[in-house]
Parts: structure tokens; C-alpha cells; sequence
């Protein structure tokens, strides 16, 4: 048995690049920051921070493209996926994405009321301490079958990824 899971917190580094595609699916790709703090030998406070190429599809595309921007942070989760090309001089590459199943706006405006809903028809929830969570799950089909490509009522296809693999990338 194995499994391959990711969950990651952190603030969206670009707006979100939205592509529709054959009948109407989308895909979206923003990167996404994850910082760790920690204190040397020095006792030097250190910051490290990883980037990570998300990439959602059809409802979670459209969810994305209208609700989030560059600077918010979301929670995260899906699956990694490694991809090559050749580039246009010939060369082999290799990018890692995220493949995000489900995302969840975290807003960290105070005084938030809890008053919107997305488009799956769950409300927005309030938490103790006001940060509110949109939650924007998959809606009506398992979430790996809306967001991966050969999944679903659409069939993947080449074409999806339109152009260059080297236009696929989120910054």
C-alpha cells in the first residue's frame, strides 16, 4: 500500500493563471509559499522558504480564478506530481506540482462576518478567533476526478496543456 498526500498552509505568491480548455474546463496554476522559522547556533532567527506549484481544475479552477489573489493564504491539499518536457534548446525538464484536491480560504481580516457562501453551497465558517474559512471542496464527484486530467466526465487530452510545457509555469 502507499499513499500520496500533501497538505500545505501558506500565502499564494501570484494571482492564479486561468486557462479554459475544450468544453468549458478550466485549470489554474499560482504558486504557493510555505516559510519554517527557526533559530541557529548562533541564535540567529532563520527563515526558509519553499515554493510549490499548484495546479487545480474545473470547479476549483473557477473558485480560484474569482476568489483568490496574491497574498492569501490558503490551506492546501491534493497530491504531488513530477511531469517532464524537453525545452525548445533540446534540454530535459522537470517540474513538481501540487495536483490540489481541496483548498480552504483563510481570511485574516478581523470582524468577518460569516455571511457568504461558495458555490458548493456550504457556508462560510467563523472560528473562534476571527479567521474565517471558506471551505471549496470538490462538488457532486470525487475530488481526484475533478481535478485530475483523464478523470471525470472530460477526457484528457495533450492538447489541454496548450503550448509550451514552459507556459505551465506559475512564475
Amino acid at each position: 500500500m502507499s499513499l500520496n498526500k500533501v497538505i500545505l498552509v501558506g500565502n499564494v505568491g501570484k494571482d492564479p493563471v486561468v486557462r479554459y480548455f475544450d468544453k468549458g474546463v478550466a485549470k489554474a496554476t499560482f504558486p504557493l509559499a510555505t516559510s519554517e522559522s527557526y533559530t541557529n547556533q548562533q541564535g540567529e532567527s532563520v527563515t526558509t522558504t519553499e515554493w510549490h506549484n499548484i495546479v487545480v481544475w474545473r470547479a476549483l479552477a473557477e473558485v480560484a480564478e474569482k476568489h483568490v489573489k496574491k497574498g492569501t493564504q490558503l490551506y492546501v491539499t491534493g497530491k504531488i506530481k513530477t511531469r517532464s518536457y524537453v525545452d525548445k534548446d533540446g534540454n530535459n525538464k522537470y517540474i513538481t506540482e501540487i495536483l490540489a484536491d481541496a483548498m480552504y480560504i483563510i481570511d485574516r481580516r478581523q470582524g468577518t462576518a460569516a455571511s457568504s457562501s461558495d458555490n458548493s453551497g456550504h457556508p462560510e465558517t467563523q472560528t473562534s478567533n476571527n479567521r474565517s474559512e471558506r471551505n471549496y471542496p470538490a462538488q457532486g464527484k470525487a475530488a481526484d476526478s475533478l481535478n485530475e486530467p483523464g478523470k471525470g466526465d472530460e477526457p484528457f487530452n495533450e492538447e489541454f496543456g496548450g503550448g509550451s510545457p514552459e507556459d505551465d509555469l506559475p512564475f
